[in-house]
Formats: C-alpha cells, sequence, structure tokens
C-alpha cells in the first residue's frame, strides 16, 4: 500500500519584481537572517542549476536537520527541492517555488510542499502539516519584508568576518566559546547566560550584554556546535535594527598557534534605523555601526579566548 501523501500550497503577492524575489530564495546563504525557522545551511555541492546542502531548522520548536536537492531554474523562474535525507516523523519531503509576473511589478510567490510521515502515521502527518503550515507563511512574508525596501538587498543584507590570530590550541579557544554560561566571569561586557544544552551539540542561550554606550541588551540564541571546529549560531529575537542576525565561530590549528575567525550576517531594519541611530541617519550609517558594534564584541571574545588557550598550553 503506497503511503498516504499530503500536499500544501502557500500563495503571496509581494510588490517587488519576480527576479529579485527568486534570487532571494535561490541563495540558501542568506536564509538564516531572512527566514525565522532557518537556523544554519551548509553546502555540499553546489552547482550553477543544482546544489545540495544540509538545513538546520526550527520546526514546531524543536531543532530539526535535513538534507536537500534542489534545481535552479532561473528562466522559468522556478525553483524544485527534495529532502535526500530527512528526521523523523518525515519520511519524504519536497516542493517548488514558482514567482509569476504580475501587472505594476508585483509578483505572486508560490510556495508548495508534498510530504509523507514515518510509517502513515496519521498523528505524525497532521504535525508536520501544522509545521509546514505554520512555517510557509511566515517565510513568504519574511521574503516579502526585503524585497519590498526601497533599498537594494545587497546594502541590507550582507556579511562581515574578523580573523584573529592566537597562541595555544584551537580546541582550547573551541572551549571557551562553547562554554559560554562561563563567559560573565571571563568578559567584560557580559552580564547573564543562560545555557542549556538539551542534546549534544545543540545549545540554547539567552544573554544579557552592555555595549559601549552603556545600554543593555539581551539575546537568545541557538547555537549548534560542530567539535572541535566551529560554532554557528542564530539570534532569535534580534535587536530592532535587524530583521535577522546570524554567525559563527571557526577554529583552526597552524604552525604558529591558533586561527579564529569570527563571522557575521545581518539583514537591517531599514525603518528602525532613525530610531535607534537618530533622524538622518542612513542604512550605510547602520551598516557600520553594526560592523563596528558586532566585530568589536566578537574581537574581545576571541582576545579572551585567546588568553585562555595560552594559560591552558604556555610558552616554553
Amino acid at each position: 500500500m503506497s503511503a498516504a501523501r499530503r500536499h500544501t500550497e502557500h500563495t503571496l503577492v509581494v510588490a517587488a519584481p519576480a527576479e529579485s524575489l527568486y534570487a532571494l530564495v535561490a541563495d540558501v546563504t542568506r536564509w538564516p537572517v531572512i527566514f525565522a525557522p532557518s537556523l544554519h545551511v551548509e553546502h555540499l555541492e553546489r552547482g550553477e542549476r543544482e546544489e545540495r546542502f544540509r538545513l538546520w531548522a526550527l520546526v514546531n520548536g524543536e531543532v530539526k536537520s535535513w538534507t536537500s536537492r534542489r534545481e535552479l531554474d532561473g528562466a522559468g523562474l522556478r525553483i524544485t527541492f527534495r529532502q535526500e535525507r530527512g528526521q523523523a516523523p518525515v519520511a519524504s519531503m519536497g516542493g517548488a517555488w514558482r514567482f509569476t509576473r504580475l501587472p505594476g511589478g508585483r509578483t505572486e510567490v508560490v510556495l508548495e510542499h508534498d510530504f509523507t510521515a514515518v510509517d502513515d502515521d496519521a498523528d505524525a502527518l497532521e504535525w508536520i502539516t501544522r509545521a509546514v503550515d505554520r512555517n510557509s507563511p511566515v517565510e513568504l512574508a519574511a521574503l516579502a519584508r526585503i524585497a519590498e525596501q526601497d533599498h537594494p538587498v545587497d546594502d541590507l543584507v550582507f556579511s562581515f568576518s574578523d580573523v584573529v590570530r592566537l597562541p595555544g590550541a584551537a580546541a582550547d579557544a573551541y572551549a571557551f566559546v562553547h562554554r559560554s554560561d562561563a563567559w560573565p566571569d571571563r568578559l567584560p561586557h557580559v552580564r547573564r547566560v543562560v545555557l542549556r544544552e538539551d542534546e549534544p551539540g545543540v545549545q540554547h542561550m539567552e544573554m544579557d550584554t552592555v555595549t559601549a554606550d552603556g545600554s543593555a541588551h539581551t539575546t537568545e540564541s541557538v547555537r549548534l556546535c560542530f567539535e572541535p571546529s566551529s560554532i554557528v549560531y542564530k539570534q532569535l529575537v534580534p535587536p530592532k535594527l535587524l530583521f535577522g542576525h546570524s554567525g559563527s565561530w571557526a577554529f583552526e590549528d597552524t604552525a604558529d598557534g591558533v586561527v579564529v575567525t569570527a563571522r557575521h550576517t545581518v539583514a537591517i531594519n531599514p525603518d528602525a534605523v532613525p530610531e535607534v541611530l537618530g533622524e538622518g541617519r542612513t542604512v550605510a550609517d547602520a551598516a557600520a555601526y553594526l560592523r563596528e558594534a558586532l566585530g568589536r564584541n566578537s574581537r574581545a571574545t576571541v582576545s579572551r579566548a585567546g588568553a585562555h588557550a595560552e594559560a591552558r598550553h604556555p610558552s616554553s
């Protein structure tokens, strides 16, 4: 007996060109700062018309991961996808993004899904349906939020990195970042951290920090830890200035010590710029502010991580 397959379709009309919307969906590296459920994307294969990647996402409040293959049809404004390996209760999952030009520079965006549940379990099928019905409208709205801005997407969504060379071993620098619950005693800009790790490698972190101007911020993040080489994170509730913020820490041993790369990807909320930075300030001002503020905190953390690593393995 064939598995029970369910089909869903979610649609939104967006006041933006179809080509711009297609480009946003086609670039999965930007998904964590555009789509709330997306946490992290790692490419496995990447070509002009086909790609494979592993995606981590929040599904009904749980961190799930799967590998997908996509076919990209820029001329036809269509992207099809199919999971190669999912997580229970999903047995199979696929679908498509379709972008149809409408008069007045608008676009109809259609997100289709088809899926089955493990063992054809009816409760599992309803669980998957709820997740798809919850996430799909959120993803469509987030796509519109970015595409409908009066600013080029590249001015709003961008990445930057700080690369620091330190003494010591990568494993010790990794351990410093991994044990963020100890940061209030180790980092001057961190006041409080609540950390839980319900499953190995998946951390939920709440943190209070203080910026250079004395203002306090509380952030909630999900962190994915790949010992001993990297830790990636996604802010679940970004500050007013941002639609989204994700980042990573990468650790590499070299002959001269350890190289730590702290990377940030942000999506700026233009409407919040005057409120946060003052009247007359621009998106470019916001980009410079974020580059300095986020980079400064990362460099401070890396510096303390280096001191920690060197203390564990002092030079002879």
